[in-house]
């Protein structure tokens, strides 16, 4: 089967009361990559209403194209709307890969679109690559609760599509005053038995750092021991302006709370330092944060698989490390306000 007609990448672009979600970002510079194997370009199809002024900040993280889908029906995320539109745009533009985030959104999206269009998708990829040879999109994600990374083809259909975690990829350095090549495009929104209507949008306020966007992390697991004990990690961070994170472990002990779970079944994090207390370094957590600049592990087993990942290691009682580091720390910046 031939796909000579199938051009370019497409990022769907998630953007929630006028303001785009992070891995739309990283997802472009991706794209980016991709489409220097394919000769291709990267087009953002953008889908709201009154969203047109965010496309120059598209193009400025690296969009060559955006596709503007604007209408009153989109202005609230409705799976049925938003479903019409993205198949829409599909059918009229025949792209040949279609990236998604694998945010609740996404992950809400792309398989509809996907069986409506036809054609396979493969989600919470943590690598995407081009087939030297074929020029298939090789997209890797982990199987058999992580314990083998299973890399997926799609050579019989098209578009290739695949939702993508955030915080895997890396977008690129934003160009300023960049302007937007903006392609209109309006299927028509008519409502029909799929349709939900919204009765109300409630937004619980919330005082934490979203741990993707935290420069430093103090991540606990299991072996931090009970949920008082967190409050050693909480000096630690706030000493240093961290943010705390934490394993399922600690999330399944009520420990923490789940939007602060690091791994293949929380967030997948890219912080500068990523401190790892009284974590062993399961699989499944080494999925979620293996890509942090620098990894400072903290655990009484020496032989813990957390220790083969980790920068620096400590190898020791989390109970009288913490308190001396969190100590040490403090009178250094003592020291430095003094000087």
């Amino acid at each position: 089967m031939g796909f000579e007609n199938n051009k370019g990448i497409f990022i769907f672009i998630q953007q929630v009361d006028n303001k785009i979600t992070n891995v739309s970002f990283e997802l472009i510079g991706k794209g980016k990559e991709l489409a220097a194997d394919l000769g291709a370009e990267v087009t953002a199809v953008l889908l709201g209403y009154k969203v047109k002024s965010l496309a120059d900040e598209l193009a400025a993280y690296g969009a060559d194209k955006v596709i503007l889908v604007d209408d009153p029906a989109l202005e609230i995320y409705t799976t049925e709307a938003y479903t019409h539109g993205m198949y829409s745009v599909i059918e009229r533009y025949n792209p040949e890969i279609v990236l998604y985030g694998a945010t609740a959104i996404g992950r809400d999206l792309a398989p509809r679109v996907s069986a409506r269009v036809h054609t396979g998708l493969t989600a919470d990829c943590t690598k995407l690559e081009v087939d030297p040879e074929t020029k298939y999109l090789r997209m890797t994600r982990p199987a058999f609760g992580g314990n083998i990374m299973a890399t997926i083809l799609c050579p019989n259909f098209r578009p290739q599509m695949a939702t993508v975690r955030p915080g895997v990829m890396q977008k690129l350095k934003k160009i300023e005053g960049a302007k937007a090549n903006i392609k209109e495009f309006n299927p028509g929104f008519e409502k029909n038995h799929k349709y939900v209507e919204v009765l109300d949008v409630i937004k619980k306020p919330s005082s934490k750092i979203d741990i993707q966007e935290a420069n430093i992390l103090v991540s606990g697991g299991r072996g931090v021991g009970s949920k008082e004990n967190f409050k050693l990690l909480e000096e630690l961070a706030d000493t240093i302006g961290g943010t705390i994170s934490s394993s399922r472990a600690s999330v399944d002990a009520g420990w923490q709370d789940k939007e602060v779970q690091v791994g293949q079944t929380g967030k997948t994090v890219r912080p500068h330092v990523y401190f790892a207390i009284g974590i062993s370094g399961a699989i499944q957590h080494l999925a979620g944060m293996e890509e942090s600049d620098v990894i400072i592990a903290i655990n009484k087993d020496p032989y813990a698989p957390i220790f083969d990942v980790a920068d620096y290691g400590v190898v020791g009682d989390l109970n009288q490390i913490v308190p001396i580091l969190t100590e040490k720390i403090k009178a250094e910046m003592i020291s430095k306000d003094n000087w």
